[in-house]
């Protein structure tokens, strides 16, 4: 049985906002105020938020399901989509590979790429088990929550290659370009994945680089697969649950070195990172710093220039 949708998100007109807000005050929500948000209203077990950037609707509760289709889809955004995704997106439920990364904006932690082989019973799997887009989940519960379930989706194929980053350094040193490194790390996944699915027609990841670069990459059991990078590649069940397996890997280096150092190393490159990372730089030196830290980013720069 499927599992009910309990959160929906999606781009609004700023029109279609003002009718979704006159439909919530007809239905007696109640309105209170949120941080970024045009308006937030709950009515029992569902809660409607509309955030200012985009606009965008976020739909959440045990009612959501119910209030996307019957209210919101058909009569503020004018299209149906969730139950439909098979009529949407076809592509979606025909055998494929896709690829995410996790950990490429970070500092600190390894570049984590994963390839994930779905095909129509196992994108259905996926999608009534709530797998969606890692960056939309913040909770590291729920990451490695959805983690377990994919690993145990019946016909799944799946493959994990966490780059950490001494070895991230030298490939770095060696390529001398993101997207290269990129294309290798994407190619190493693929070729992995044939070994298990040597019939997968397909792979599909988000747009990083012009595709030649990754068609370059790949070794010859590999060059008979069609290749797609799009942008927003994400909303594909495959590339979702790889994003999800990849940020499982990243969040599980972090909280093994935060182990191993007694330290917690922050997500992204914020001013945070700055001050962790001049500590480290402080106590262990460029070395120590190489053994946790992307420094080809403009953090490691600026810290080293501080400490020299």
């Amino acid at each position: 049985m499927a599992k009910p949708l309990t959160s929906y998100t999606a781009p609004i007109g700023e029109l279609q906002a003002k009718q979704l807000r006159d439909t919530l005050e007809e239905r007696g929500f109640e309105f209170s105020e949120k941080p970024y948000a045009l308006f937030s209203a709950k009515k029992g077990k569902l809660n409607v938020t509309v955030y200012e950037k985009g606009p965008k609707v976020l739909v959440q509760g045990k009612d959501a399901e119910e209030f996307v289709k019957f209210t919101l889809e058909p009569e503020i955004l004018g299209e149906a989509k969730v139950g439909y995704e098979e009529i949407h997106q076809p592509e979606m439920f025909r055998p494929h590979f896709g690829i995410d990364e996790s950990g490429k904006g970070d500092f600190f932690g390894p570049l984590v790429i994963a390839g994930v082989y779905t095909d129509a019973d196992i994108a259905r799997a996926l999608i009534d088990a709530g797998v969606t887009d890692s960056k939309k989940i913040t909770s590291d519960a729920r990451i490695r929550k959805l983690a377990e379930i994919i690993r145990e989706t019946p016909g799944i194929v799946s493959q994990v290659v966490r780059i950490g980053p001494t070895r991230y350094n030298e490939l770095y040193g060696k390529f001398r370009n993101l997207n290269r490194l990129l294309a290798w790390g994407h190619a190493l996944v693929i070729e992995s994945l044939l070994e298990k699915r040597s019939d997968c027609p397909r792979a599909l990841s988000d747009q990083f680089a012009n595709p030649r670069e990754l068609q370059r990459a790949l070794m010859e059991k590999g060059r008979g697969i069609e290749l797609q990078q799009r942008t927003k590649a994400e909303s594909d069940v495959a590339v979702a649950a790889a994003s999800i397996l990849a940020r499982e890997s990243f969040i599980d280096w972090l909280r093994e070195a935060k182990e191993k150092l007694g330290l917690e190393l922050p997500k992204g490159a914020s001013a945070q990172v700055k001050r962790t990372g001049l500590e480290i730089a402080r106590t262990h030196g460029e070395n120590g710093l190489g053994k946790l830290a992307k420094m080809h980013f403009k953090t490691a720069r600026e810290i080293l220039e501080k400490i020299s």
